[in-house]
């Protein structure tokens, strides 16, 4: 039996009140997901449910959050009992019984919205029994630190076994490091990034790593002869390099890019593998915590082995602008690295969900980092098996390529006439089922908060409304970075 994602009750596109699950086949999202609708439509509230739905039928998720909302994923609790919502809710100031008695009336409509869809508090303990949830904050220490130029500073295993991902990695992090200091990015263009590329992966292929600091050095008096066709000298001055490992011995005295280059190892396929964790007498604290799959558990009385399906959350919600583009521009490159390494497929191996893609996906002529790893990523990882799904709130904010990519539509409330018009036409040539644009651009003016119309262009039926599900998790809004390590403590 194929999995199958239920995120909420649909009913005909006319409004007739003819209610069933929207069911929605998992390798449907093979072919991409778009949410989009205005300020307040629900946007994020689906997208967690549809995490949630991947999660369930055991698809490893990787979710980029640019506004803070997501992390929201670590507060699914397993049961409706107030006090585990109490610390996640802020009392009304007329209220005299506190927070206990707002978290009892939000726990209770949690129980009976969750009820309406057959999720109890058996599904609950069984959906937390079955997910890992971790958050990773590069530059900040809410969740898991982040060393951003791993594939420059760390020496991966991928050198031995696929140089072209490993250069194409390396590549992306020496980037990073020339926008930061104001140079020219281009790896075909720039000499700074030709010299880097070259010193850093003679040392990386060499089997040592190659951190910034053993560079500065090589930078100025290189252990080679030539570069390309030309000596050293005459591909980049002696003056010009002393320059640049100025520049990158200032960067490496910053404190603010310290924190960059420590932590997690950014290795977008170990994120994507189930995690195995050990229960019961026999097992450790730090084996029921996280212990990578790896062979099988140790013979122990009343010991359960429970492989728990990972989500992992990249929140760069408390960087600026330019630091979430040059960072995210790394992790894609990362994810589109590792995407091209997996056999073909025709089933969802693995879903990345981008919440809120404005700027990061914008029309041409704009090209931040983070937009040609996406559009590969829009055109390549369905053969992979391997799903993207973006939210933003309307269409002008995306490239038309990534666009005309996705084949699940989720249209909110949209705010303008030229943002309806930016995806009806397609939409109502795709139905074939007498859907006219007007036809649909009426409903979408109509919608209220929390309906979407939905199209799936794999399913060959006409497009319906749906009111997505209540989410397991506790959505109190955006997290800061204090709260987000007090609900990894949790």
């Amino acid at each position: 039996m194929k999995p199958t994602l239920r995120p909420g009750r649909m009913r005909p596109l006319d409004g007739r009140k003819i209610v069933a699950p929207l069911e929605i086949p998992a390798h449907h999202l093979n072919l991409h997901g778009c949410v989009l609708g205005m300020t307040g439509s629900g946007k994020t509230g689906l997208m967690t449910v549809l995490v949630e739905e991947a999660l369930r039928v055991s698809v490893p998720v990787l979710v980029i959050d640019v506004k803070g909302d997501l992390p929201n994923l670590l507060l699914t609790f397993p049961s409706f009992d107030p006090a585990l919502v109490a610390p996640w809710v802020e009392a009304s100031p007329n209220d005299p019984n506190g927070a206990l008695a707002t978290a009892a009336r939000l726990a209770d409509e949690r129980r009976k919205g969750l009820a309406v869809h057959g999720i109890g508090e058996v599904e609950l303990v069984d959906f937390v029994k079955r997910t890992h949830v971790r958050v990773i904050t590069p530059g900040a220490d809410a969740g898991e630190l982040l060393h951003v130029l791993s594939a420059l500073e760390r020496r991966s295993a991928r050198w031995d076994t696929d140089v072209e991902g490993a250069r194409a990695a390396l590549s992306a992090a020496i980037s990073l490091i020339l926008r930061l200091l104001g140079r020219d990015p281009d790896p075909a263009r720039s000499r700074e990034h030709v010299l880097l590329s070259v010193l850093a992966e003679r040392r990386l292929s060499g089997g040592q790593d190659a951190d910034i600091g053993s560079l500065l050095p090589e930078i100025v008096d290189p252990p080679l002869a030539t570069i390309g066709a030309l000596d050293v000298e005459g591909f980049m001055s002696k003056r010009a390099r002393r320059d640049l490992a100025a520049a990158l011995n200032t960067l490496l005295a910053s404190p603010s890019f310290s924190s960059w280059r420590q932590g997690e190892t950014l290795d977008v396929g170990a994120w994507m593998q189930p995690v195995v964790v050990r229960t019961g007498v026999g097992a450790s604290a730090s084996e029921a915590k996280h212990t990578p799959q790896a062979g099988p558990a140790p013979s122990c009385a009343r010991e359960e082995t429970i492989s728990k399906t990972p989500a992992t959350i990249l929140s760069v919600a408390h960087l600026d602008d330019d630091e979430r583009a040059l960072v995210l521009g790394v992790v894609l490159e990362e994810v589109l690295t590792w995407v091209r390494s997996l056999p073909g497929t025709q089933r969802l191996k693995a879903l990345i969900v981008f919440d809120e893609v404005y700027g990061f996906l914008p029309p041409h002529p704009a090209s931040p980092p983070t937009k040609r790893p996406l559009v590969a990523l829009m055109k390549q990882a369905r053969a992979y098996g391997v799903g993207v799904l973006v939210a933003t709130q309307n269409p002008m904010d995306l490239d038309y390529r990534a666009l005309s990519n996705a084949g699940l539509w989720c249209l909110g409330r949209l705010q303008t006439d030229a943002d309806r018009e930016r995806v009806l036409d397609g939409l109502a040539n795709e139905a074939g089922n007498g859907q006219s644009a007007d036809e649909l651009s009426d409903v979408l003016k109509r919608l209220q908060p929390r309906w979407f119309v939905v199209r799936d262009a794999q399913s060959g039926g006409p497009s319906v409304l749906l009111q997505p599900r209540w989410a397991m998790s506790f959505l109190r809004g955006p997290m800061t970075r204090q709260e987000i390590k007090r609900a990894r403590r949790k």
